[in-house]
C-alpha cells in the first residue's frame, strides 16, 4: 500500500494525542508492532493498551486500535489486519475514513461493522474514561479541546470552569498558575525556573492567555511571550 500522506500523518498524530491523554490510558503507541502468534505481525496506526516501554514486537494485541484510511488504502490489507486483531483479542477497532465524507467505521468481535458520523461519539468502556467525538480524531481544534479536557482531568479538574471554582477557594490566580504549569510540563516535558517565576508573577488574564496558546506554541519561550 502507499506510504502515509501528509493528511494521514497529521490526523494520526491528533488521534494519538487524544487517546493517549485520556485519564484511564496507561500506555499507547504509534505504529507499534504486535505479534501475538509467530505468523502474525500487525502494526495499527494507533494502539491503546499493551504498549510496554521495551524493545521488540509486543506479544499481545491492543484492546483498542485506531486506523486511518485515505487515498491509496489497500482495503484487503486493512480487512486482514482488522480480522486478525479481533481474532486475537482486540475489543474495538476504529477506522477513520479521510477520503470522502468523514466517518468512523467501528469493528467489534461478533458484531457487524457500524458507522459513526461527525456530531456523534465513540466509546470504549473499560479502556477510555471519556467518549471520543468523531471530529477529534481528524480536526485539530476538536482534538486540542479533547486533549485539554483530558489533561485537566489527570490533574483533578473537569474543566476550566472547575479551575475557576476551586481557585475562588484556594486563590484563583494560584489555581490557574498551577494548572498552567502542569499543562506546560505535559506539552514540553519540563518547566525551567525562569518560566515558573514568570508564571507565578502573572495576573489571571495573562495566565488565561497563555493557557489558550498551549497547543499552538512550539516552545516555552514562544508560549510565554507577552
Amino acid at each position: 500500500c502507499m506510504s502515509t500522506g501528509g493528511r494521514g500523518s497529521q490526523t494520526q498524530g491528533l488521534g494519538f494525542q487524544v487517546l493517549n491523554t485520556d485519564p484511564n490510558v496507561e500506555s499507547a503507541g504509534v505504529d507499534t508492532g504486535f505479534a501475538p502468534v509467530p505468523e502474525m505481525l500487525r502494526a495499527p496506526d494507533v494502539a491503546v493498551g499493551n504498549v510496554p516501554n521495551t524493545p521488540g514486537w509486543v506479544q499481545a494485541v491492543p484492546p483498542l486500535a485506531l486506523e486511518y484510511a485515505d487515498t491509496g488504502q489497500n482495503e484487503k490489507e486493512l480487512t486482514d489486519k482488522i480480522k486478525e486483531l479481533l481474532q486475537h483479542g482486540t475489543k474495538h477497532i476504529w477506522v477513520v475514513r479521510l477520503n470522502g465524507p468523514r466517518l468512523v467505521e467501528v469493528h467489534e468481535p461478533g458484531k457487524p461493522m457500524y458507522r459513526v458520523f461527525p456530531g456523534e461519539e465513540l466509546t470504549a468502556p473499560g479502556i477510555l474514561r471519556n467518549p471520543v467525538t468523531v471530529e477529534s480524531l481528524y480536526d485539530r481544534e476538536a482534538a486540542q479541546a479533547a486533549t485539554l479536557r483530558h489533561l485537566l482531568q489527570r490533574h483533578g479538574y473537569e474543566s476550566i470552569e472547575d479551575i475557576h471554582a476551586q481557585g475562588e477557594v484556594a486563590g484563583e490566580t494560584k489555581g490557574e498558575a498551577t494548572i498552567l504549569k502542569h499543562l506546560i510540563k505535559q506539552r514540553f516535558g519540563s518547566l525551567p525556573q525562569w518560566a515558573e517565576l514568570q508564571i507565578d508573577s502573572a495576573q489571571n488574564t495573562q495566565l488565561e492567555y497563555w493557557a489558550g496558546k498551549i497547543f499552538t506554541a512550539t516552545s516555552i519561550e514562544e508560549l510565554l511571550t507577552i
